[in-house]
């Protein structure tokens, strides 16, 4: 961290009350942000935080912008998540909005649950506690007035996410074009619950109470099946970046699956379920040939058999997100045997 640098995270830090006149702090930038700066800062005497500052133009190939101001957003979403349950977000530190900064508690010695995942160790419960978490967040905002006008930032999640994953993958296979356009219509307009936005595993921290959730700039008042259908789709494409664990993920995958819908009740669960199959289809050929493809797929033929994959669940119109388990399941088997997955 340079000079220039640090004079304006100090700034920031006295304009949130964290850093009085004359006090000194110790920084570090932590790496893996696309879309933010990211510091880890301490100060005699209070208890060490993560600093976000949201970039204008994130950290991908493609050229990706978004209004800087959804810190705001990032920071309701995690303050209204700890009223729900204490246990699902990290504390609030300080906030220095004009400069789209903010500090919250930084949690020692929590993994990541992507990390987790990397390395083969796959907790069936965890997953499960994660989809019983996410759903009630969902429940407890699901047709609140006030939640709605609270976050109406329906222009930076359609910017972050409708346009730089759907509508971007869609331009590129043209013949999907309006199955994906009218998807992105539809969450467009819905207005059912507080989606996070991001709900990732590598946002997810692996507290002793279950889930912390990370990374809430996305946050929006809309279809709840998005946070569903964006986590368990990491869950299906880490089966090709370990296939050596993919039983584990796909149980995983059910896991979290059953104990989210378990836990729906604004609308029947098989509503739930069929929007979120439709989605996940996209949101996997979103991640290969969207604005931001995952990072740990870079191998032509994983990217191949995810595209083709993903191009058959959304042409099927495939509704049921056991049959998309079983599917992909089948499909690996054949790729490791050798056969066609056509």
């Amino acid at each position: 961290m340079d000079a220039t640098e640090k004079a304006a995270l100090a700034r920031s830090l006295a304009a949130m009350g964290l850093l009085g006149p004359g006090e000194d702090f110790a920084a570090s930038a932590l790496t893996g942000g696309v879309s933010c700066d990211v510091y880890k800062v301490e100060i005699a005497g209070q208890p060490v935080m993560v600093v976000k500052r949201a970039l204008l133009r994130l950290r991908v190939a493609a050229d990706w912008r978004a209004a800087p101001e959804r810190t705001a957003a990032e920071v309701a979403w995690l303050k209204l998540a700890r009223r729900i349950d204490p246990a699902v977000a990290p504390e609030i530190l300080g906030e220095d909005q004009p400069h789209h900064m903010f500090a919250m508690r930084f949690l020692e010695g929590l993994p990541l649950w992507k990390s987790e995942l990397a390395a083969g160790r796959v907790d069936l419960d965890f997953a499960a506690l994660t989809g019983a978490k996410l759903a009630r967040l969902h429940a407890a905002t699901a047709g609140d007035t006030a939640i709605v006008r609270a976050f109406a930032n329906g222009r930076q999640f359609f910017d972050l996410r409708l346009d730089a994953y759907l509508l971007f993958s869609a331009a590129r296979h043209p013949d999907l074009a309006p199955k994906i356009q009218a998807v992105v219509n539809q969450i467009a307009g819905a207005r059912i619950a507080l989606m996070q936005g991001d709900i990732s595993p590598k946002n997810i921290l692996c507290g002793p109470e279950g889930p912390v959730f990370l990374d809430a700039e996305t946050a929006c008042y809309g279809d709840p099946v998005f946070d569903l259908a964006f986590c368990i789709n990491h869950l299906l494409l880490k089966c090709v970046w370990h296939p050596e664990y993919w039983n584990e993920y796909l149980e995983s995958f059910r896991a979290l699956k059953n104990a989210y819908l378990a836990g729906v009740t604004w609308e029947p669960p098989s509503q739930t379920e069929k929007r979120a199959a439709i989605l996940l289809a996209m949101l996997l050929l979103a991640r290969i040939d969207g604005k931001s493809p995952v990072e740990y797929l870079i191998a032509e033929d994983d990217r191949a058999f995810v595209r083709e994959t993903a191009r058959g669940f959304i042409a099927q119109g495939e509704e049921s997100l056991d049959t998309i388990a079983e599917v992909w399941r089948a499909r690996l088997e054949q790729r490791q045997a050798g056969t066609s997955i056509g």
